[in-house]
């Protein structure tokens, strides 16, 4: 599931962002991400020890290390880069110029080498904590982006946040773990069981992060995702509710009564709560409220959502300076949101102002 969602934002922001974007470095980045998951051991869960007695398996074992050294050697050479140019923060002015990316593919390259032709424990040792010390300076820096953050970057820069401090947070613990574990003896480049927390916690970053990460994007495109976020939840609330008093009621009367008997009353007792719908609905509301709160189906809201969606736009395109092309596509989006040119100017002025 982390690998399929991983790849599918991957292909999505390839195709919608620009060249030379943020959100083409995003999708190479989330590419890399799924190669370096995917080769830690997970392939080797679907194998049967008639399989793993093959002779072609040493074989794969050893490309798969070889694979999980590479992407990881490719995350510590394009995560720094893609953090400068998307945070653009004084934490990540370092990493912004050429000379800088050149000198990290120059440094991870290096670092390959040294990790799949040399000793394992002083290259694996370099390579791992050097990837701790980025997830845990990815993890300050996106913190500080986001309380510097002001306007509605400040809230994108929220969900990314959290979002890249999920992942960059238990993928800094696994690593510094792998560390450990490689000092003492017990680590395995790949482990064919894929078992323990370890696991568990390197596939949950990316789990977890995606769908905020996609989030975070669409919030700034799509005026009205947070209603529709409010509507799934209320709904399934209800749904879940159903589901629940049906499992409970049918697994009590089959160990009571008949299994026939059981299903029925499950079926009765769930008839029965269309008669308690309307307090129901009200609680499954209560529930969405808690989970999106400031969240309401008025035109209010739409216009004040729209009106957000516009200045993400504007603030994007304000630092490098308002091209041609960037105006119309602006004033295409204006029109699209039904925003008066009146309202649009003043918002652009405001930003303008605010700039140091």
């Amino acid at each position: 599931m982390a690998l399929v969602m991983c790849w599918s934002l991957a292909v999505v922001l390839f195709r919608t962002g620009p060249r030379e974007s943020v959100a083409r470095q995003l999708s190479l980045l989330l590419f890399i991400e799924g190669v370096t998951m995917i080769s830690t051991g997970y392939i080797d869960l679907f194998l049967t020890e008639a399989a793993r007695a093959q002779s072609w398996y040493p074989a794969f074992f050893r490309a798969e290390e070889i694979v999980h050294t590479i992407g990881d050697c490719g995350m510590l050479a394009l995560y720094p880069a893609f953090l400068g140019a998307a945070l653009r923060t004084r934490l990540t002015l370092p990493f912004t110029g050429v000379r800088a990316r050149i000198g990290l593919l120059v440094a991870g390259t290096a670092l390959c080498g040294i990790v799949v032709f040399g000793p394992l424990k002083p290259g694996g040792t370099l390579l791992y904590v050097s990837l701790a010390i980025l997830f845990l300076y990815a993890l300050v820096v996106s913190v500080h982006a986001w309380r510097t953050a002001r306007g509605s970057a400040r809230s994108r820069a929220g969900i990314f946040a959290l979002a890249f401090g999920i992942r960059d947070g238990l993928w800094g613990l696994v690593y510094a773990g792998a560390t450990w574990a490689l000092w003492k003896g017990t680590y395995l480049v790949v482990d064919p069981n894929a078992s323990g927390s370890i696991y568990i916690m390197y596939a949950l970053g990316t789990l977890l992060a995606v769908p905020l990460i996609a989030y975070g994007i669409l919030k700034t495109q799509l005026f009205d995702i947070d209603l529709r976020i409010r509507w799934t939840i209320r709904q399934s609330t209800i749904a879940a509710a159903f589901v629940a008093v049906f499992y409970l009621v049918t697994e009590g009367a089959d160990r009571v009564l008949a299994s026939e008997l059981g299903n029925w009353i499950g079926l009765l007792a769930s008839a029965m709560l269309v008669f308690f719908l309307a307090p129901l609905q009200r609680f499954a509301e209560r529930v969405a409220t808690i989970a999106m709160p400031n969240t309401r189906n008025t035109p209010e809201y739409a216009a004040y959502r729209k009106m957000r969606v516009y200045e993400a736009a504007l603030e994007d395109a304000l630092p490098g300076g308002i091209s041609e092309k960037e105006r119309a596509l602006l004033k295409h989006l204006r029109d699209s949101l039904h925003i008066e040119s009146a309202d649009a100017e003043a918002l652009e002025n405001d930003l303008i102002s605010s700039q140091p």
